[in-house]
């Protein structure tokens, strides 16, 4: 019987780093990292409420340096004026995360973000509230029945 050898398995991020580099070279970003790290780029706060779509680059002009790029942020309706009130610090942030000036302004596009978790589970009504719906309640014989109205009753109210 031969010792197996060393387990040689890849990291998924390795193996579908190609596929994902061709999407993001066409939404204008050189390197996915603006928008995989776009928390810490543009700090926590900002992340909350924005995501970057995309860069546009002008044309090059022949002779000319290149100018710099338009980022394009989805940006929360309700932050889209706090977070453009912030577009100093954030361009700031994602020249020196590049290390040069490669965004000179930013976009704004008001819509939902893509990339929200799924929303928080809510808590349960407590004991007391389910119970003084329970009082309310006729004559029902199937105890879960009862219960399961109860609590639905208690959580209404609480809403």
């Amino acid at each position: 019987m031969s010792k197996p050898g060393p387990i040689s398995a890849k990291p998924l991020s390795i193996l579908l780093n190609d596929v994902f580099a061709e999407a993001y070279a066409k939404q204008g970003f050189a390197a996915r990292e603006l928008v995989t790290r776009w928390g810490e780029i543009a700090g926590s706060e900002i992340a909350a409420h924005s995501e970057p779509l995309k860069m546009q680059w002008p044309r090059p002009v022949e002779g000319q340096p290149q100018e710099p790029a338009t980022l394009v942020l989805r940006v929360e309706g309700p932050m889209a004026l706090e977070i453009q009130h912030s577009a100093d610090v954030i361009l700031e942030r994602v020249n020196r995360f590049f290390g040069w000036n490669a965004v000179g302004k930013l976009a704004f596009r008001q819509a939902p973000l893509s990339s929200r978790g799924r929303p928080a589970r809510p808590r349960p009504p407590d004991a007391g509230a389910v119970a003084k719906v329970a009082e309310t309640l006729g004559n029902i014989e199937d105890e879960q029945l009862r219960d399961a109205l109860a609590r639905l009753g208690a959580a209404i109210k609480r809403n």
